[in-house]
């Protein structure tokens, strides 16, 4: 399928190094409403500019429009393609507010077309496996979740330095104000609502535990929060997000009968455990030394299938970005539903709000969104 992309900001760097990854998608060209940083991305990449957003949705080659803009053009850009009747694929979130996202979601179904929306993680071989070992009952009933989502103390760090392979700095001042939830609590979320379904309420604590970033802020959005969310299949879970802590991406889902664990969600090859509760009488958490003797401590399984693919090369960004893009692209050319379908996006969109912002989405809030579950990945059903 053909596509563009709108948005040659920090991030699209990383989809043109995994696009290669996906050869049943063709990159029409790009936009950018910076002619300066439309020059430089085109320019590296070897692609089309178009001169302007409109010429990008009048071209009748383009099925799909990659949205990379900064998370407060979202609605405005994927609002615009649709009405050109072309897919979306979105960076996240859908939009910045739920009346907003909605509103993407019902054109999307009025038209036809599929919307969807990164992050894409959840189709990564590592979140795959786990999904798999819960289907499969390896730990029992699965009752509790946590994950945490602290990608270190970036305000303290050096960030004016940061650039993307093109030379696009690293949007601090829209990273702030937009704030860490919006940006990073998907990576979990995502999982969360594939592996156990709609969420019934979430409540949820947020915090300003560093006013001054450096940098003059017009919004002063939380950079510590909490969510714990009741799924309605009757598992619990608990979230943390935030820019303050050191890194740390680890997730661990307690079941009856065992814990499935990972420590990077941002790492498609991050490795799995499974771990039983009991073994012989003995309890792991009481006797830990005997119960690694004995094989009852976590024990690392394998992966579905180990990742092939080519990443964007830095550590902390093993992710196959450009996977979403071509999920949404074959759900759309296959004519079935996309395992990150809008009602699905609308869903993780509606959490990360309500987790960031308690006060206006309120705390508890009852979910008002659901979606149908996604199907696996075909080589980890």
């Amino acid at each position: 399928m053909r596509f563009a992309i709108v948005g040659c900001g920090y991030v699209a760097d990383y989809y043109l190094a995994t696009l290669p990854n996906h050869p049943g998608l063709e990159l029409a060209g790009v936009f950018d409403r910076d002619p300066e940083r439309l020059r430089r991305f085109a320019a590296y990449h070897r692609v089309r500019a178009y001169g302007s957003y409109s010429n990008l949705l009048g071209d009748p080659g383009v099925e799909l429009v990659a949205n990379l803009t900064n998370p407060r053009s979202h609605f405005e850009v994927s609002h615009a393609a649709l009405e050109a009747g072309k897919h979306v694929y979105s960076e996240k979130p859908l939009a910045t507010s739920f009346d907003q996202a909605e509103r993407l979601v019902q054109l999307a179904e009025s038209r036809g077309l599929q919307l969807g929306s990164a992050p894409c993680t959840v189709l990564g071989e590592t979140a795959q496996t786990i999904w798999k070992a819960l289907r499969q009952g390896r730990i029992g009933t699965p009752r509790l979740a946590y994950a945490e989502m602290d990608d270190g103390p970036i305000p303290l760090e050096n960030y004016p330095t940061w650039t993307s392979a093109s030379g696009a700095p690293w949007p601090a001042k829209d990273e702030f104000e937009v704030g860490c939830t919006l940006e990073h609590a998907g990576y979990y979320l995502t999982w969360l609502a594939t592996f156990f379904g709609p969420a019934r309420s979430i409540t949820s604590f947020a915090h300003v535990l560093l006013p001054d970033k450096g940098l003059h802020l017009d919004v002063r959005t939380p950079d510590f929060t909490v969510g714990t969310i009741e799924f309605t299949s009757g598992v619990v879970a608990r979230l943390t997000c935030g820019i303050f802590a050191p890194t740390d991406r680890r997730l661990r889902i307690h079941g009856d009968a065992g814990v499935v664990s990972t420590t990077d969600g941002w790492n498609f090859g991050a490795p799995v455990h499974l771990g039983r509760r009991t073994l012989l009488g003995l309890k792991a958490e009481k006797h830990p030394k005997i119960a690694s003797w004995i094989g009852l401590g976590p024990r690392r399984v394998p992966l579905v299938r180990r990742p092939r693919f080519r990443w964007s090369g830095r550590p902390a960004n093993h992710i196959d970005f450009a996977r979403g893009i071509s999920e949404v692209a074959a759900s759309a050319a296959e004519r079935r539903p996309s395992r990150l379908s809008a009602r699905w996006s609308l869903h993780v969109n509606e959490l990360a709000l309500a987790m960031q912002d308690p006060a206006t989405y309120g705390s508890p809030r009852l979910l008002r969104s659901t979606f149908e579950p996604p199907a696996p990945m075909p080589w980890a059903d």
